[in-house]
């Protein structure tokens, strides 16, 4: 059996050139939602990658209370599929490498990103969407999916996330703060599940309408 008292956030954020508008509010907005994260009770690692057209792991399992503030240097193009593609595997094989009571018992996988794929060399679309449904399906993992500059939710579900956890943001400190704080809430409505409930339900419209700005 996992550990209920341990969960991993791992999340995925775009850093291709389109991203330099907004990426001290990301900085601000993933920061803020760390800190969140960190009053929650239970046990809490995050695994950080970055993106453009190449993938970069910046910690991996990072215990929540030692997750240092992000650091986001915008460039290059966006090969969101092998990105997540490996982010997703590499996840995998660090929590197969583990006894199973050392594994947490709540995985979320957030992908934040501006722009659609337009670089990718190893993964497509079909197998990014193969492999979400597998984590899902086999290993109960969640998936969420914050997307500016695109419709999320078309772009999201194409890809094999819940619709009802891919949301739009604009690019503003509004916008970003809106997403990340929802995301944060998302989080909070997991937790205080019982077991054996029906899932925590995503986005709800009033999160929509702030991630608008509207």
């Amino acid at each position: 059996m996992t550990n209920p008292q341990l969960s991993l956030v791992a999340a995925l954020l775009d850093r291709s050139g389109s991203m330099h508008s907004i990426a001290d509010d990301t900085r601000g907005g993933f920061d803020s939602f760390i800190a969140k994260e960190r009053e929650q009770d239970g046990e809490s690692v995050v695994t950080l990658a970055q993106f453009d057209e190449r993938y970069e792991l910046v910690y991996s399992s990072q215990p929540i209370r030692t997750v240092p503030p992000l650091v986001l240097q915008p460039r290059g193009s966006t090969a969101l599929y092998d990105a997540i593609g490996r982010l997703i595997t590499d996840v995998g094989s660090e929590l197969a490498a583990l006894p199973e009571d050392e594994r947490p018992g709540s995985v979320t996988v957030l992908v934040m990103t501006d722009g659609h794929e337009n670089s990718s060399k190893e993964w497509t679309n079909t197998a990014v969407r193969e492999l979400i449904a597998q984590q899902e399906r086999d290993y109960q993992w969640d998936f969420v999916f914050l997307g500016s500059n695109i419709d999320a939710v078309e772009v999201g579900t194409n890809l094999g996330f819940a619709r009802d956890k891919s949301m739009t943001y604009v690019s503003t400190t509004v916008g970003v703060t809106a997403a990340f704080a929802s995301v944060a809430n998302y989080q909070d409505r997991k937790r205080a599940q019982v077991l054996g409930s029906p899932p925590a339900p995503g986005f709800s419209d009033a999160d929509r309408r702030r991630a608008r700005g509207e």
